[in-house]
Formats: structure tokens, C-alpha cells, sequence
């Protein structure tokens, strides 16, 4: 053999192993997403028809809304993995260990598209600054537009039409603790604006308005890239929310508490895979079930819109629902080829009883110089009450980088 043969034969014998290894990472990639789309095609068919749903009714659900496409590509896993400009809707606390010193997200989310509705989006604007190397500010915009709606009196007679939006403003500050970790925590403005006036039934309707805050903490054991993370947050703690001037007559907004564990593998320098797997359970107790007389079931559900938002939170792990049931679980799977093409898949669990959404979502990434493009896919799945308002639905999100490496 010739020592120019022998040149060529070295690169292309690395392309070929390099090749090979991708070829099998992706395949395996397409297997786990088979998985997850067959796991829950059968778990739906397994629901019984006549099986009880206890949802937890709050105020402005948008905040629970995953709004990053690479989050939603991994069945809205995202309060432990790694940091990118979307963490001011997941956990803060993860940007002071970004690679840019600063970046910014913009994100679109169709809402019910699968019943062709076009004007019922989730838009959000979001980043970070890494103000030195222990701390960092965070900002975000959230804007819900719940479409044009026709509203009508009790015997169904036209009154008018309105178009209902909600916001919310954040304000984050993040500082490390040590070198693996960081503590965050935000303060959110919240406006929502259903129904503004007297619409014809008596009632004189106003913009809600609350406040509320996130504290969270991360932690990453990451050596060149292997290796784990974990992360909690304490989100929407805030007060109620209400829409007429009657001060009893008010809502709870979605207070959560999450946790979250990723772990990332390197392969071989070029090729990664990152499990992750999050649990969130909502703050809020569940309504008191009806018992079929009124004056009891009236001063019952009185008692429990007057009752305290603390007391409250302590409250949702005794409601006599079972704290179990009211946990919801994502788990997702991350594949990375050199740091710049990615593709994800997840799946989201919640209990028959409190909601019945079971839905598999696919997504894939793409990293630029310059900004990161991501996209993500909910598989169709349920039916009726139980079909998810983002069923064959693509989102889009982009992360524009600012700041050196």
C-alpha cells in the first residue's frame, strides 16, 4: 500500500465510523418516537368511557401553557435541561450557565388548530443578560388572544362580540451559589382582559389583574457536557385574580410546584443523548364536589373561593383528591449531532382523574452562528374534553444569539 493511499484511508475511516454512528443514533431516535406514539395511541383506547375527571379550575391557565418549541418537543420537559433563552418560562436559574452571554427568544404557538381557528395564539418574547460571571438578569412577554367571541344572554340572544386577551411581564434575577449552582427569582405582572362592561346580564365586567413571583434553583453537574442536572421551581406564588369589583368573587391563578432531572451522554465528541424527566403539581386545591343541596354545596364553594392563596397551597396536597393523582409527569429524549443538528421526542402524563391529557409530541433543532431554530409537533391524541387544544399542531421557535462564547 502506498503512503498516499494510506493518508486518505485514515480521514475516510473516521467519516465512515462517524457515519455509522449517526445512521444508528437516528434510527434509534425514530424508535423511540414509534414507542411513545404507540404508547399513547393504546393508552387512550384504555380509558374507560365512564371514568370520573376532577379538573383544577384556576384563572389565566396560559402561564401553565409550554410556549418553547425545544421544550415542546420533548413533551414539555424543560426546569433541568440545559440553559437556553427560553428559561424564563421554565427555571431562571439555568442562564447563568448559558454559553452566550446573552440571547433572545421569540416563540408562536398556535392554539386550537386542529379546529381550524386561526386568530387563538400564545406569542412570547424572551432573555437574558449575564451581567458578570455570578449573576444575570432575565426579562419575558407572554400575549394570549383568545380570538373574536360572539357572547350571547341565557335564552341565546345575540349581545355582542368581544376579543379576550391576556399577558403577563416578567422581571428575573439569577447569582450563582458555587460553581455548579444557581438560584433565580421573578417577579410577573399579570393582566387579563376578557370581558370589559356590562355585556347585558347586570353584571359590570373589568380587566383582572395579579401579581405573582417564581423562585427557583439549578444545578449542574455537567463535565464537558456528561453528566447531570436537577432543578425546582416554585412558580406563579401570587394573588388571586378577579373580574368585577365583588372582593370575594375572585380566582386562584396556577401556582406550581416543579421538579425536573436531566442526563446528558457523550458519545463520542460529536454525538450526544439527553434524557430528562420533570413532575409538576399545581398549588391549588380542587373544588369541593357537589353534594346535590344547595345551601351545602353553596357555602361550601363559597368557603373555597374565600379561603387564603398560603392556605391554599397547603390545602391542594389534602383535598381529599390524592397527591399523587394530581402530579403530572413529562419525560423527553434530546439527540444532538455536533452540537447543531438535534432531534427530540416526548410524552406528557397526566391522571385519568384530574384531566386525562396523555399526548406524544416530536420536534427537531437546528443551531446557526447566529441564532437557533426549533420546531415541534403534538401527535393527535384524545378525544372530546380530552383532546389537546395542540393536537396536530407545529410550533415555531427562534433564539437569536448576542454576546460572545
Amino acid at each position: 500500500m502506498s503512503t498516499s493511499h494510506a493518508s486518505y484511508k485514515a480521514p475516510l475511516t473516521a467519516v465512515s465510523k462517524t457515519v455509522r454512528k449517526l445512521f444508528r443514533a437516528t434510527h434509534a431516535s425514530i424508535a423511540v418516537v414509534a414507542i411513545i406514539v404507540t404508547t399513547s395511541i393504546l393508552s387512550t383506547k384504555a380509558i374507560a368511557q365512564t371514568d370520573s375527571i376532577n379538573i383544577v379550575s384556576t384563572a389565566v391557565p396560559f402561564l401553565r401553557i409550554s410556549p418553547d418549541a425545544r421544550a415542546g418537543g420533548m413533551g414539555d420537559v424543560a426546569i433541568a435541561t440545559s440553559a437556553d433563552a427560553n428559561a424564563s418560562f421554565w427555571n431562571i436559574s439555568k442562564v447563568n450557565f448559558a454559553k452566550r452571554r446573552s440571547s433572545v427568544a421569540v416563540n408562536y404557538t398556535p392554539w386550537l388548530k386542529d379546529l381550524g381557528l386561526n386568530d387563538v395564539y400564545l406569542a412570547t418574547v424572551a432573555g437574558y443578560h449575564q451581567l458578570d460571571e455570578v449573576q444575570a438578569v432575565t426579562g419575558s412577554l407572554r400575549f394570549f388572544s383568545l380570538g373574536n367571541i360572539q357572547l350571547t344572554d341565557y335564552s341565546g340572544n345575540l349581545l355582542n362580540s368581544v376579543k379576550p386577551s391576556e399577558f403577563a411581564i416578567d422581571a428575573g434575577y439569577t447569582r450563582m451559589l458555587n460553581s455548579k449552582m444557581s438560584v433565580g427569582v421573578v417577579l410577573r405582572y399579570i393582566n387579563s382582559r376578557l370581558v370589559v362592561g356590562d355585556v347585558g346580564t347586570g353584571v359590570l365586567y373589568k380587566a383582572g389583574n395579579a401579581v405573582a413571583a417564581d423562585v427557583s434553583v439549578y444545578h449542574d453537574a455537567t463535565d464537558e457536557g456528561e453528566g447531570l442536572r436537577w432543578g425546582v421551581v416554585l412558580s406563579n406564588l401570587g394573588s388571586k385574580i378577579g373580574y368585577t369589583n365583588d372582593a370575594k368573587n375572585k380566582d386562584f391563578i396556577p401556582a406550581n410546584f416543579g421538579a425536573g432531572v436531566s442526563y446528558t451522554k457523550d458519545v463520542d465528541g460529536s454525538n450526544k443523548i439527553t434524557f430528562a424527566l420533570d413532575m409538576n403539581k399545581l398549588l391549588v386545591p380542587a373544588a369541593p364536589s357537589a353534594t346535590g343541596v344547595y345551601s351545602v354545596d353553596s357555602a361550601n364553594l363559597s368557603e373555597y373561593r374565600t379561603g387564603g392563596v398560603v392556605a391554599s397551597w397547603l390545602k391542594s396536597f389534602s383535598d381529599g383528591t390524592g397527591v399523587a393523582k394530581s402530579m403530572q409527569f413529562s419525560a423527553g429524549v434530546e439527540y444532538a449531532y455536533n452540537e447543531q443538528f438535534f432531534v427530540r421526542a416526548g410524552y406528557f402524563y397526566e391522571n385519568r382523574n384530574r384531566g386525562n391529557r396523555k399526548y406524544a409530541t416530536v420536534g427537531a433543532g437546528f443551531k446557526l452562528d447566529f441564532m437557533d431554530i426549533n420546531l415541534s409537533y403534538l401527535v393527535p391524541a384524545g378525544a372530546g374534553i380530552t383532546r389537546n387544544p395542540l393536537s396536530n399542531t407545529m410550533r415555531l421557535g427562534v433564539a437569536f444569539k448576542i454576546g460572545e462564547l
